[in-house]
């Protein structure tokens, strides 16, 4: 994992180098530069917005989906009742039994909550766009571009990131997503989710630096309405992704009990 200190002090010196380079290539970013205005998106050679580029996108720590980054007012969540109890069973007994701290993947809008880089990359053919997580199980997503419809029936086979369909609507991103399995939590609160979820997610990346989130959860098996959180996201100019592997060494689950104290994986007692 690259720490927080390390992805400062990298964002600072890249962007700085970054930023006399685009002023010496690019009339307009320098004078982004002397209005103190990040430089406009870069676009692809069909005008599309490139979400890519050389670097990565520093992925923030959004522990509570209810609770976004974008304004800090915590959202209503319109639960169902068993949802309800299920999330504060979670909150009681400090979200141990999260999935994702299992190494399993995160899943869904999640990805963009857990705070690794990620990457995306932009293809003509096929008509696709790959987002690359350098965190939450090493991982990465598939987005279909050609128009094509979900799955349906026995077809769709549940996954822990779905079946995504996207378009552009203007210079935003639009991913629909349906086909979850149901192992995974929305967030670390531990919001439940059922196989009926489908999200709505809509990327806008407003100028260099960054990029605006928005994902929309539509799930009549947990909740009474869809509901809608959003967030920033920064990048980080000539930053390289590394290698991750959660799996290796996870010695939380050596430690892990039940609600009755009892080894929740295996039958060694934990250690003290």
């Amino acid at each position: 994992m690259i720490q927080n200190a390390r992805v400062s002090e990298w964002k600072r010196a890249a962007w700085a180098s970054r930023l006399l380079l685009l002023a010496l290539l690019s009339p307009a970013a320098a004078a982004a530069q002397d209005a103190g205005a990040a430089p406009t998106a870069p676009r692809l050679t069909d005008g599309t917005v490139n979400l890519g580029g050389d670097g990565f996108w520093d992925l923030p720590y959004i522990r509570n989906m209810a609770i976004p980054r974008s304004d800090g007012e915590e959202i209503e969540i319109p639960f169902q009742p068993w949802a309800r109890a299920l999330y504060d069973y979670h909150q009681s007994n400090n979200v141990k039994y999260d999935p994702e701290g299992f190494c399993l993947p995160p899943g869904g809008p999640r990805a963009f909550a857990t705070p690794y880089p990620a990457q995306f990359i932009q293809q003509e053919e096929p008509n696709r766009i790959i987002v690359i997580f350098e965190g939450g199980a090493h991982v990465w997503r598939e987005i279909f571009m050609d128009g094509r419809p979900h799955p349906e029936g026995d077809a769709l086979n549940p996954t822990y990131f779905g079946h995504s369909v996207g378009r552009w609507e203007g210079d935003t991103l639009v991913i629909e997503t349906v086909g979850f399995n149901e192992k995974t939590w929305i967030d670390f609160a531990g919001h439940p989710h059922t196989d009926q979820l489908r999200t709505v997610e809509r990327i806008t990346r407003e100028d260099l630096l960054t990029l605006r989130y928005e994902a929309t959860f539509d799930d009549p098996g947990a909740y009474t309405r869809p509901w809608t959180t959003s967030w920033e996201i920064e990048f980080v100019p000539g930053g390289e992704l590394q290698e991750y592997i959660c799996q290796e060494n996870n010695k939380y689950l050596l430690d892990l009990t039940d609600d009755f104290g009892q080894p929740f994986f295996g039958t060694t007692p934990p250690s003290n």
